[in-house]
């Protein structure tokens, strides 16, 4: 049986986008097979070498975040730089950036000049508000994405601020879909082989794509004229569902949306009678009554210790899970069972732990990626590969330029 390439292998990346959430859509298409070249300034200032968490003075965001890359470091804005970077991008699929709007054309690098150097170039351009509107030109975090989208309004307690995760869950979620928008532009542009190869332009917004995932909730404010408000851990379209303490200190989440699911969980509390009960019986009528069945809830977890509770869950086939700090996730024996936790081998810390790549492709073994690359660790070998030679390479050192 012959043997199966990664999904991604021959396509090739060129990376110069700072942080997270453009650099994270090319480090997915890495982690399937991508070759991914990641361009920095040559002082490799990005904010991502010194953000938390700093080991031993090395930034292991940037080691994990930016894995299975190799480096490059290279001034666009000096002239020399512009005439090496339109050189350097002919033989590349695929540009990531996520500078602000119009930056790269104030540089001379727009996308007509783009294109005349390689017209089948496919250019991703994930900005905070996008490349039109009010706030193209304005700044974005994280947190900006997920406060103008909507979604952390919705986080937290009812009589509390919203809240953020302690995580920019904004930047990784703006960076699946730059991912999966680069994959859906390539399939466009090769799909048609006996058609002349046209590259795109790319505009995404990292808050619109938050926004995406919010689907119904528009339309709920349409119809129903309601805006969605923060109900802690409970949901307003289901219940039960919601985070209970147990016994010995755990947190677990049950989820009791659909009527079987109740019943069993009813069955699994020793009070069948409850699927029975006209406020209980059905989806609609347990929202209704959620807080009364959220109590009785409550207090039966409160009386069992996480693993009795989980036994008894399972065995009714109740959907739930502890909720796990990254310490329980990587002592998880289902992870475990599955390789979710790989190791990153690094040559000043050694094996760095880290998630496996996502998703997994039966017949292929999943890559295991080298770390963020050392800033300008590849130029040698990329700029020789180039025809530039080891004085042009002094030279544009000591110029800047590399």
């Amino acid at each position: 049986m012959r043997a199966l390439a990664d999904p991604l292998r021959g396509v090739r990346i060129l990376d110069m986008a700072t942080v997270l959430a453009a650099p994270f859509s090319s480090t997915l298409c890495a982690d399937l097979g991508a070759e991914v070249v990641k361009l920095e300034l040559p002082a490799g200032n990005d904010t991502l070498r010194g953000l938390a968490p700093v080991h031993e003075g090395h930034a292991l965001f940037w080691k994990t975040a930016n894995r299975g890359k190799q480096g490059l470091t290279l001034d666009v804005r000096k002239p020399e730089g512009k005439a090496l970077f339109l050189q350097l991008i002919r033989d590349f699929d695929v540009l990531v950036e996520n500078f602000r709007t119009g930056t790269l054309d104030a540089w001379g690098l727009d996308l007509a000049t783009l294109h005349a150097h390689n017209p089948r170039l496919i250019v991703l351009r994930l900005t905070g508000f996008g490349q039109t509107g009010p706030k193209a030109r304005s700044p974005g975090f994280a947190r900006i994405f997920e406060a103008m989208s909507g979604l952390t309004y919705l986080t937290g307690e009812a009589d509390r601020p919203p809240q953020h995760t302690n995580y920019p869950m904004g930047d990784a979620i703006a960076g699946l879909y730059g991912a999966f928008a680069i994959v859906t532009a390539l399939y466009e542009r090769d799909a048609h082989p006996d058609e002349p190869a046209v590259g795109q332009d790319i505009d995404l917004s990292a808050t619109e794509a938050l926004f995406r995932l919010l689907d119904p909730l528009a339309a709920e404010h349409q119809f129903k004229g309601v805006a969605r408000q923060r109900v802690g851990s409970c949901a307003s379209y289901t219940a039960p569902s919601n985070v209970y303490a147990t016994a010995d200190g755990a947190w677990l989440t049950l989820v009791g949306s659909s009527d079987p699911i109740f019943a069993r969980l009813a069955q699994a509390m020793g009070q069948p009678e409850l699927a029975r009960d006209e406020r209980f019986a059905t989806n609609v009528s347990r929202t209704r009554h959620h807080l009364e069945l959220d109590a009785m809830v409550a207090a039966w977890c409160a009386r069992h210790t996480f693993l009795d509770l989980s036994g008894l869950l399972a065995s009714h086939e109740v959907p739930h899970s502890k909720v796990n700090s990254v310490a329980d996730v990587v002592a998880d024996p289902h992870f475990q069972a599955r390789g979710a936790v790989i190791e990153l081998q690094d040559p000043q810390l050694g094996p760095i732990a880290a998630p496996a790549p996502v998703p997994r492709f039966q017949g292929r073994t999943p890559l295991h990626p080298c770390v963020g690359p050392d800033t300008g660790q590849d130029n040698q070998a990329i700029y020789t590969l180039l025809g530039l030679s080891g004085e042009d390479q002094q030279r544009l050192r000591e110029m800047g330029v590399i």
